[in-house]
Parts: structure tokens; sequence; C-alpha cells
């Protein structure tokens, strides 16, 4: 991490200076201990707003609903966001109900429903139960410390909350990013998969403000695997309320160059905690390639190799077969010297020249059996590089997606 970038402590989507947050259970997920199911984030001011959104062609009326006022410029005063439901194929309803939904949160928070964005994740062909929204949304009273509740609210087959945040200082005030993000099935982005909340109280221009997200997301996000399906409602939001009072960002500058990469972070941290906390993964798969033509090629490569089912199945069955992480690179049709490569696994090297050298099968073997898992493939063909994370592949992914509604 970046010595300019520290991280905050028990770090949440309502870190940022000036962002409140709060959940409730209002019965769209089945019952059970602790569940929640519908929140909100709120800023005490309005917020330049950054929003990536799924290139799935069948997408929920709730994500074509914030991508239109996200394409507007905002600004955007908040975000309601269920689970248990993805309000996705069910026809003009979906549009009707995400809209109404958002008056209602906009009523609730004091203001006008094209500020408030809205994000919905579960089951895909179910309509949002509206009568069970109008009677508990009233009751979600947002506050500083209720970042940790919304994480938990978003979340559906997650094992647990993903949430972080970090600081740094411009221009002698105090700037912090922070987010939240759910995300264990259906995992395999073009642009976003799962859903992800970003705050800042950075005062950015808003130009800026998107391209920062945008090269966040293609080199985060982008860049896990879980199963290698990309979800209808995928979307990551970035808000910025411009609370810390500094000068805005605008890029060009030292300040703005450390902004965007706090953004990165934040990203790259809850991208990871999704690709670890995959449905039934025992192990988190980071794949580095170093030496390619381009960066561009790198990231290519380096998530095929961890969105490879024989891959992941190898990872799982901790089974050396580096045959396989090759295949993976080959088959992206990207051009490379095989007679060049070099194959690590945790730092041990297995191949070179293209070929295997003698390696002590059992250090690999016991590697294999990490809770993190790197691959690094040096290509010795250029100067690009690329990281991509995803999860193995195991009996407990089979058994919870083969009777997910039943």
């Amino acid at each position: 991490m970046s010595a300019q970038v520290t991280t905050v402590k028990d770090g949440s989507v309502t870190s940022a200076k000036g962002f409140s947050a709060g959940a409730v259970f209002a019965g769209i997920k089945k019952p059970g201990p602790g569940k929640l199911d519908l929140g909100l984030i709120v800023s005490d001011r309005p917020c330049a707003v950054a929003g990536t959104f799924s290139k799935n062609t069948v997408l929920s009326p709730s994500a074509i609903a914030s991508r239109d006022i996200v394409r507007g410029g905002g600004p955007v005063m908040g975000v309601v966001a269920n689970s248990g439901c993805a309000n996705c194929a069910v026809g003009k309803q979906g549009l009707i109900d995400a809209n109404d939904t958002q008056a209602l949160a906009a009523k609730a928070i004091g203001a006008k429903p094209d500020q408030v964005l809205i994000c919905s994740t579960g089951v895909i062909g179910v309509e949002l139960p509206m009568a069970l929204i109008r009677r508990h949304i009233g009751s979600i009273k947002p506050t500083p410390q209720g970042g940790h509740d919304f994480a938990r609210a978003v979340m559906t087959t997650d094992s647990r909350q993903k949430e972080t945040a970090v600081s740094f200082s411009a221009g002698g005030k105090t700037v912090t990013v922070g987010g939240c993000s759910k995300g264990a099935g259906m995992i395999h982005p073009s642009m976003a998969t799962m859903l992800g909340f970003v705050t800042t109280d950075a005062a950015v221009d808003q130009a800026f403000l998107r391209k920062a997200l945008s090269n966040a997301v293609e080199l985060t996000f982008n860049q896990i695997d879980v199963d290698s399906d990309m979800s209808t409602n995928d979307t990551v939001l970035l808000l910025a309320n411009g609370a810390a009072g500094n000068a805005p960002f605008r890029g060009g500058d030292a300040a703005s160059a450390t902004f965007a990469d706090a953004v990165r972070q934040v990203c790259e941290h809850l991208a990871k905690e999704i690709a670890r906390d995959g449905e039934g993964a025992k192990h988190l798969i980071q794949c580095t390639i170093d030496g390619a033509k381009s960066d561009a090629d790198a990231r290519v490569m380096a998530r095929s190799v961890v969105s490879s089912l024989l891959v992941k199945t190898s990872v799982y069955g901790r089974d050396p077969n580096w045959g396989r992480y090759l295949m993976a690179v080959g088959k992206t049709g990207i051009a490379l010297d095989e007679s060049k490569v070099q194959v690590f696994v945790n730092g041990i090297q297995i191949v070179e020249g293209g070929v295997a050298i003698p390696f002590n099968v059992q250090s690999v073997v016991s590697a294999l059996g990490e809770a993190e898992v790197h691959l690094r493939l040096a290509l010795h063909m250029g100067a690009g590089t690329g990281t991509a994370w995803g999860s193995d592949l195991t009996e407990g992914y089979v058994v919870e997606n083969s009777a997910y509604t039943t």
C-alpha cells in the first residue's frame, strides 16, 4: 500500500465524512438470525457520482434506473439497495417498481426521486415485493455507524461482509474513501460483477471521478472470476460529497493521483474479497502475468488462468498440473514464445523455458494447500504486467447452485 494512503480501522462505506447508512429486515429474504435485506446510504449533501454497469443484455431495471441517473450526471443524495430479489426479467413492472422504490427512499431521506440510486440482488424472475418495501423502508434509521448493517443487507450467498476504507492527506485536509461490496456467485465481470458501493468525502471534478472509477474497475473488479457467469445486476457506484473541504481533484497532479490510487485500493480489496468468498471456495487464486507485450495482454491472460475450470479444480485438488496454466494463457490467442516461459507456484519455480524443471512435488502440493495460491507466469516478451483473482471450484459450488431457488 502506498505510504500516503493508510487503512482506516473498522472501515466501512460510512467512514467518509457526511455519509450515514442503515438497514432493516423487510422479509424480502427468508428469515434468519441477524438477517437484513433493505438498506440505505445517505449523504448529508449532494454528491457527484460515477458508476459502471453490467454489459449483460438482460439487465435489471434497477441497474437501468441507476445507470440513467449516472449518465445524467447527478447530483445524488443516496442509494437504496435490497437483497433477495434481483428485480430482473419481470417485464415493464420492473422499472415501475424500481422507480417507486426510489421515490419511497427519497421521501425517507428528504431528497428527490432522481437523486436516489437503486441496486437489487437476488433471484432473477421475481418482482420486487413492493408491499414489504413500502411497509419497512421508513423504519430505516441511517447513522454514521450504519455502514456495517448496510453491507450485511446486500448479502445473498456471501459468507461474510466485505468492507474497507482508506484515508490520506491532501492540502492539509484528510480525505477518506470507503466502500462495501457483495458477491460470491455469478461472478465474471465485464465492467464489474456484483454490487459495489464506494463513497468519499473528497471534492472531485465529475469527469475525473468517472475516470478514476473506470480505471479502478478495469484493474480490479474486471479482473476477478468465480464461475464465468456475468450477472444481470452488476453495478459499482462512487459517490463524492466534498465534505473533506479539499481543493477539488481534477487530475494531472500528485493529489489527484493519490485519490485515484485510494479508489483503486478500495476496489482491489473488495474485488479480492469477492473472489476469496466464491461459493464453496477453499482458496483464493491470484495469477500474475509479467513480461507480456502490453499490460492489456497480461490482464487478459491472467484472467484466463483464474477463469479456467481446469485450473480451478487443480488448485482445489492440490494438483501441480502446470500444463493447465499454459493452456489457459495460450487459449487467449495472444502471441507468445513458449520457449521463454517461466512458471512459479507460491514462489516455487516449476517451469523454465516452457518445460518442467526438477522440483519437489510435495513442496508444491503443500503450497497449493495454502489459503492463497499465487501463480506467476513470466513470458519475457515485453514489459507488460497484469493480475487477476479467482476462486477454486469445489463440490460446495455445485451443491449450493444446484438447488438455489428451492
